[in-house]
């Protein structure tokens, strides 16, 4: 089975992310696509995010009833910060029979270059790219690359997050069952 692995902070989880996951299981040959929550991206500050597991928990709520799209904590076991080569080191060698493609955007597709080991990650995966405002798709690293035209709303877990502390609403931007757990447990206050 091809499953499209699709990392991220998830901090929160946004209607943007669910989008594009959707729209890889119907137009790509992707099958399944796992949300890949990460505790730590080394490229991003720890101090911002939310504790993993409630992020997790956010995803899976989110995503609750979805056979084709699943929420992972895989990194959770592994070293930090978490380094995408390693975590398809370990998927490859537990799940075998599976083939792993990558879903980013195309600012993280800019960044790729950044990234350890990255040589690994685009010889041995398929990269699903959108197009994100103000990012190009440039293919420099000579990467198996399918471009996909997924609808892109300009919403982002930032400005979720300074919403949520200058105590606007966040209505339509997250699915309901996120909004809830986010208002019940006071994140991001």
């Amino acid at each position: 089975m091809l499953i499209g692995l699709y990392f991220g902070s998830f901090n929160p989880v946004h209607v943007g992310h669910l989008l594009i996951a959707n729209y890889v299981i119907n137009n790509t040959d992707i099958q399944q696509v796992w949300f890949m929550v990460s505790p730590q991206n080394p490229l991003k500050p720890a101090s911002s995010l939310l504790n993993e597991y409630h992020r997790l928990h956010l995803v899976q709520s989110a995503i609750d009833g979805e056979t084709k799209l699943k929420a992972s904590s895989i990194e959770f076991q592994l070293p930090k910060p978490s380094y995408t080569v390693d975590t398809l080191a370990y998927l490859k060698e537990k799940y075998p029979q599976h083939q792993f493609a990558i879903i980013m955007g195309s600012d993280s597709l800019c960044n790729l270059a950044k990234w350890k080991n990255y040589e690994v990650i685009v010889k041995e995966h398929p990269l699903y790219i959108y197009e994100r405002q103000g990012f190009a798709i440039n293919n420099t690293l000579n990467a198996t690359i399918h471009v996909i035209k997924a609808p892109l709303l300009q919403v982002s877990s930032t400005h979720i997050r300074e919403l949520i502390k200058q105590r606007k609403s966040i209505r339509y931007m997250v699915p309901d069952i996120v909004k809830e757990e986010i208002e019940q447990n006071g994140y991001y206050k």
